[in-house]
């Protein structure tokens, strides 16, 4: 039975940030309540990689394993569903939920993710974290010397380039429009043997989230295995807005090394807070949001 009166913590978010905040928190002995959605940002991708001891495991088998260890301790609660508002009442937060439940807590933290916000082209989204790729550390390796692209253009193209060049020579980087490079910039790609391509992007050729090519708008059919694409993204939720979190120019919640955010009592971890999207770094952040979540309670009473 889920207690109504005071937790101690609320953690908006059940995949790996949160499920491992909960675990630190869960072995201290807090009153903690899981509240998640059941939709990680990585639904999509088939493998999850650069982990230790869990590198090649679909991203829900290391989910559900997390699920089942963090269900040991009994302090640890969980609720199906989507934060919908926050409130500071007094010295707690008043988290409601989209069926109208409404949860109490002295410390908050938000480990729901971030919103991807695809381009509306043909293709992408069925082959989103399948070929059509965000990271060369997550997914490079498994697509060594073949036929990749970029989809990005300015700094994010040419850092991205730089990372991928390694992976594989055979590169080429589309802009979907006139391209934002310096003088330097062009130089170094043409250098590199990077031919930048700024027609619009027609469509993206799959066949079960495996691409096969692009179309430009010229008609020219390119043919590719893998494109690394920026994809832009929002906040999940809104729930970091609506308590006055502040963002960083990229769009992530600030936090300092311990995860604190800017606003009192609420701390941050995983995708929402830092532009490394990994499982292992979502893990390592929830561990310390959950350390010093724990630490800041003790403080306060001891």
């Amino acid at each position: 039975m889920i207690p109504y009166a005071p937790f101690d913590v609320i953690i908006i978010g059940g995949s790996y940030a949160g499920l491992s905040a909960a675990m630190s928190l869960g072995r201290s002995r807090r009153q903690v309540l899981i509240i998640d959605s059941g939709l990680p940002c990585n639904r999509f991708t088939p493998h999850s990689h650069n982990f230790l001891t869990q590198d090649g495991k679909a991203p829900a088998e290391i989910a559900q394993r997390a699920r089942e260890q963090v269900h040991q301790y009994d302090t640890v609660h969980f609720v199906e569903g989507t934060a919908n508002t926050v409130t500071q009442v007094d010295s707690f937060f008043v988290v409601e939920t989209a069926t109208g439940e409404a949860f109490t807590a002295k410390k908050l933290i938000l480990a729901n993710g971030i919103k991807d916000n695809l381009p509306d082209i043909p293709g992408l989204a069925n082959a989103w974290g399948k070929t059509v790729i965000h990271c060369p550390y997550c997914h490079g390796y498994e697509f060594k010397d073949q036929k990749t692209g970029i989809l990005a253009h300015g700094d994010r193209a040419l850092h991205l380039a730089g990372l991928v060049h390694n992976l594989s020579k055979d590169l080429q980087l589309f802009t979907n429009g006139e391209a934002e490079f310096t003088a330097e910039q062009r130089t170094k790609l043409t250098k590199a043997g990077i031919l930048v391509h700024e027609e619009r992007i027609i469509s993206i050729s799959e066949k079960e989230g495996i691409i096969d090519g692009i179309t430009l708008d010229t008609g020219v059919f390119m043919p590719l295995q893998a494109l690394y694409a920026v994809i832009p993204f929002t906040q999940q939720g809104g729930v970091a807005d609506a308590l006055g979190c502040t963002l960083t120019d990229a769009g992530h919640i600030k936090v300092d090394f311990m995860q604190k955010t800017s606003v009192p009592g609420v701390y941050a971890c995983g995708d929402n807070s830092s532009p490394m999207r990994s499982v292992a770094l979502a893990v390592s952040t929830g561990s310390t949001a959950g350390a010093m979540v724990n630490m800041e309670l003790v403080t306060e009473s001891f």
